[in-house]
């Protein structure tokens, strides 16, 4: 789930969630001059007519505004070819750059939506904190998601073929769905169905109706509002309302939050489906630090270069691709995540590690906490050598040690590994501050070990990230989930939708377990929040297409394109 604002290439389907604000055309003059270039362009609703658009069109140094007349079902710019929707007329025009002229002959470019910083998205944007707002989908995508749900279960989306209106969508049986728009009374704001009850909030609005039936017009048949089916995906700049709405207690779910919720749907998923026959085979279980702990067969990393049955460590690989949505590339972040060493595995990490060409480590545990132990010393002390399966010796060339308060401290360790291939040199983070099944109060130390891993890790982004705490899903998960999305946050300059669960359900799938208390799941959420409020910027003063949202300190490193 990601929304940008990307040049619009022949062909492609657009939202109107990307392109669609309810305001005047006085306010898009101002942002189109403030904060977009020539072909950039707002879609609004028209000030004179009520149930047609205006598209407002930068042309360098004046704005230029096309009417867009409802014709019935369809929509035209005054009496050309019609459309079902209002994306599908804007992509024409694109695609078809001759066809739209002013009356003079000049060509009138529409490029690309305008790229606003998140301070006006937050102001022009939909509510999109609320649960039941899935953003930027469409009738037949809302009934995809509502499918495997139960009669009567319902959500909440804006209309791809009215933009600026609402939309209700519900089960109301096997593979058969109604759409309900919602509508506002120009001259109170208030929103009704049809002409019935209006209502202050679409809030109020849905809590009537999920007490009190809808009856349709002609057919009279009965529509419920069942269970809320939620979004678990909200742009960047409604991060923190979406907070406050998920923190609240609600009866509709047992009395428990919406954190809660969101933690406990992503447990009912069945991880049964892949295999983890390797890890439990005989010759292999003594290498599990913890029996219920294994990795996928399909995922796990094989060891190159040795003797029969014994390719076997706990660890998997995981691929996250993202899209650039400016130019639709793809790139990839790799990790692998595994388990802390045993005395009888170090050897087998380092092996691991030279053969895959990892340069950078992320420790998140020390290395005995509670009197039990949770990973194996698996490098010298400073200055020293150390030996690994006879064939890797390591030798500690420097450490240092980074404060933020007594309690969390990182440890930077610079290693060299020499092997039949030559010397490599690996930097360890080891980080001291983070409790098992839990998670630091703060997230500044969290992201300051993010910070740290990165910027190393970008001198050589074509090698997977390895990260581990003891078990290698906790901790492990809930670092690799934090620095997948605020990468993608980077790479989309923060116009971007951000889900927790799906990048945790696509990370999932490829190790067990990943993230697994609901207070890490939190602290995602937590750490986010606190990077997006500290280190966006103001972009005022500068213009979209040379300025970033964030400080240059903390960029994370540049993708790699993947190799699929």
């Amino acid at each position: 789930c990601y929304r940008s604002s990307p040049r619009i290439e022949p062909g492609r389907s657009m939202r109107s969630s990307s392109f669609y604000y309810d305001i005047t055309g006085e306010e898009a003059e101002r942002l189109l001059l403030k904060y977009g270039k020539k072909g950039d362009f707002i879609a609004r609703p028209s000030e004179s007519q009520p149930n047609n658009y205006t598209l407002s069109i930068n042309r360098g140094s004046t704005i230029t505004h096309v009417k867009v007349q409802r014709n019935g079902d369809t929509l035209d710019l005054l009496g050309g070819e019609s459309f079902a929707t209002l994306a599908n007329l804007i992509q024409h025009y694109i695609d078809n750059p001759e066809q739209l002229k002013e009356r003079n002959g000049d060509t009138i470019h529409m490029v690309k939506p305008i790229t606003l910083p998140p301070e006006e998205l937050k102001k022009k944007r939909m509510k999109a904190g609320e649960r039941w707002f899935h953003i930027g989908i469409s009738g037949p995508e809302s009934a995809k998601l509502l499918a495997k749900e139960r009669q009567w279960s319902f959500l909440v989306r804006e209309s791809q073929r009215s933009p600026g209106q609402m939309a209700i969508s519900v089960k109301v049986g096997d593979d058969q769905y109604k759409h309900i728009m919602l509508e506002k009374n120009p001259l109170n704001g208030k929103v009704h169905v049809g002409g019935g009850d209006e209502f202050s909030t679409i809030n109020d609005l849905l809590a009537h109706y999920r007490k009190n039936p809808l009856v349709e017009e002609g057919t009279q048949n009965v529509v419920r509002l069942g269970t809320m089916l939620p979004s678990t995906c909200v742009p960047v700049e409604a991060l923190s309302e979406r907070m406050a709405v998920l923190a609240r207690k609600d009866d509709s779910i047992g009395g428990i939050d919406g954190f809660s919720h969101e933690f406990n749907r992503l447990n009912e998923m069945d991880d049964s489906v892949y295999s983890r026959r390797d890890g439990k085979l005989p010759h292999n279980v003594e290498k599990n630090r913890y029996k219920n702990i294994v990795p996928y067969d399909h995922t796990r990393v094989r060891l190159k270069d040795v003797q029969p049955k014994n390719d076997y460590i706990n660890a998997n690989y995981i691929r996250m691709v993202t899209r650039k949505r400016e130019d639709m590339k793809l790139f990839e972040r790799r990790y692998i995540s595994t388990q802390g060493c045993l005395s009888t595995t170090v050897g087998d990490f380092w092996r691991m590690v030279y053969q895959e060409g990892v340069v950078v480590i992320v420790m998140t545990t020390k290395e005995n906490e509670r009197g039990r132990s949770k990973c194996e010393r698996y490098w010298p002390e400073k200055g020293n050598v150390m030996s690994a399966d006879g064939e890797f010796s390591i030798k500690n060339m420097d450490e240092q040690s980074f404060h933020e308060g007594e309690e969390y401290s990182v440890i930077r360790r610079s290693l060299v590994v020499k092997g039949k291939d030559g010397d490599r040199t690996v930097t360890q983070f080891q980080f001291l501050g983070w409790p098992d099944h839990g998670c630091p109060d703060q997230a500044d130390a969290v992201l300051s070990l993010l910070k740290m891993a990165d910027e190393e890790a970008a001198k050589h982004p074509e090698a997977p990230l390895v990260v581990h705490c003891s078990a290698g899903i906790g901790r492990t998960g809930t670092f690799i989930v934090l620095d997948v999305i605020l990468h993608e946050i980077m790479l989309n300059e923060g116009d971007y939708d951000i889900d927790v669960t799906h990048t945790l359900t696509e990370i999932r799938e490829q190790r067990q377990g990943m993230v697994q208390t609901e207070p890490q799941y939190k602290f995602i959420y937590k750490a986010l929040a606190q990077y997006i409020e500290t280190e966006m910027v103001d972009r005022n003063s500068g213009s979209p297409s040379d300025s970033s949202i964030f400080l240059a300190a903390h960029r994370l490193p540049p993708p790699v394109e993947p190799s699929l």
